[in-house]
């Protein structure tokens, strides 16, 4: 099984999941059927085909995707993804996702979403900038630092949000560094920006940990090696965890006594494929992956990863989320039944928007951070939302994931009775 080939095919897809669970937490906190009605569906949609001027001098269309799924709280946040199954039904998804994400973690934002269906490894990059350029260009009236502030996703990155950043700077005539997030710290990006995701992670499994009473370590087997799970690569070997299992959609590599996770790291980092980083540990398949007996699973790549097929064959006692949308509605259920503890994408990866949203602040007011500032507000920001969760879901005997949307769905149907619903 590779990662992108494992549909949520028992559920419809990514938006049938995402409203699967919004039905289910607006059941148990009594949404009244007006909210219902109107925070169940996307604000807006836009779709562009664009042409792309390839090196050859050929022309080749692609299609892309913005939607803002709710602004009640705030302006439209999420990233936008390059990614060769990209398509409107998971643009939808994520972006509702990133409305429950930004209002369980307290930030002044609604969520959205963006992204083009395409396979960047496949660009030069001057195609890759000719792509971006454009798609900002389309995107441009959604666009604005008070309005929608994008960020990166799967398959792009701060030379993507650079260049984002810079087209629609030349549109208004002067820069404007706070119409997006994950910068370069040398054009207004943030300390800490880069990790901020996996830092988010760590804390919130730590936290989760000691409230179960287990040891803060263990082992940990991570599916996903782009920024979030290099990331926990990085960061939680260095906390004290043992990585023993990391994989691409190429397939991984595992080893029960611990990956040298400095050398992958740099691996990782040149470009190299997981499974390419010889004498780190045994090849691994993706489907293998999920399997192993660790004490922490992290699923950190795309949308699906476990569900009604393999939720049985799962054996961490402990899923922390880096990916949106990881686990199908019917496998969650599953895994809950058997006691497995999961910590919900919109709780468990929230820190890389906690820190987008430093890094928006400190480019509206000019004045900037330091990453030691940077990590503590993000760790304060993290104990805090899991706090929260978890005395829910203790109070009401139900999942992490429900007491987590019944949060957010609860701040968001608040802002809406207070606004109330414009003629």
């Amino acid at each position: 099984m590779s990662m992108s080939s494992a549909a949520v095919a028992e559920v419809g897809g990514p938006y049938a999941a995402a409203l699967a669970q919004f039905d289910r937490a607006a059941d148990q906190i009594g949404l009244e059927p007006n909210l219902r009605a109107v925070l169940r569906v996307p604000k807006r949609e836009l779709t562009v085909n664009f042409p792309v001027e390839m090196d050859d001098g050929s022309i080749h269309v692609f299609t892309g995707y913005r939607v803002q799924h709710n602004l009640t709280r705030g302006p439209a946040k999420g990233g936008i993804r390059y990614y060769p199954s990209t398509d409107l039904d998971e643009v939808r998804a994520l972006a509702m996702w990133m409305t429950w994400k930004c209002a369980v973690i307290n930030l002044p934002y609604g969520g959205a979403k963006g992204g083009v269906t395409v396979d960047p490894r496949a660009l030069s990059r001057h195609e890759l900038e000719n792509l971006t350029r454009r798609y900002a260009t389309e995107i441009i009236p959604l666009m604005g630092p008070d309005s929608d502030v994008p960020a990166p996703d799967i398959g792009t990155n701060e030379q993507v949000m650079a260049w984002i950043m810079d087209t629609y700077s030349m549109h208004k005539g002067y820069s404007v560094p706070a119409v997006v997030t994950g910068k370069p710290v040398a054009i207004g990006g943030s300390e800490g920006r880069a990790q901020a995701t996996a830092m988010g992670m760590l804390v919130a499994t730590r936290e989760v940990l000691r409230r179960l009473g287990r040891p803060l370590g263990g082992t940990v087997a991570v599916q996903g090696a782009g920024n979030v799970g290099r990331g926990v690569l990085e960061l939680f070997s260095a906390a004290g965890f043992q990585i023993t299992a990391i994989s691409d959609h190429r397939g991984g590599l595992y080893n029960p006594r611990g990956l040298d996770a400095a050398r992958l790291s740099a691996h990782l980092r040149d470009g190299g494929w997981v499974s390419a980083c010889e004498g780190v540990g045994d090849p691994i398949s993706n489907a293998e992956l999920l399997q192993l007996d660790v004490d922490v699973l992290t699923p950190a790549a795309v949308e699906g990863q476990i569900h009604a097929g393999n939720a049985a064959n799962v054996r961490a006692p402990l899923i922390v989320e880096g990916a949106n949308g990881p686990i199908t509605p019917e496998a969650d259920a599953h895994l809950h039944d058997r006691g497995v503890t999961i910590v919900p994408d919109i709780l468990a990866n929230a820190g890389g928007v906690t820190v987008s949203y430093f890094e928006w602040v400190q480019d509206l007011q000019q004045f900037f951070w330091s990453s030691d500032q940077i990590t503590r507000r993000l760790s304060r920001h993290m104990r805090t939302a899991v706090q929260s969760v978890w005395d829910l879901a203790e109070a009401q005997r139900v999942s992490l994931r429900e007491a987590a949307y019944q949060i957010a769905i609860a701040r968001v149907a608040e802002a809406t009775r207070l606004r109330g619903i414009y003629p």
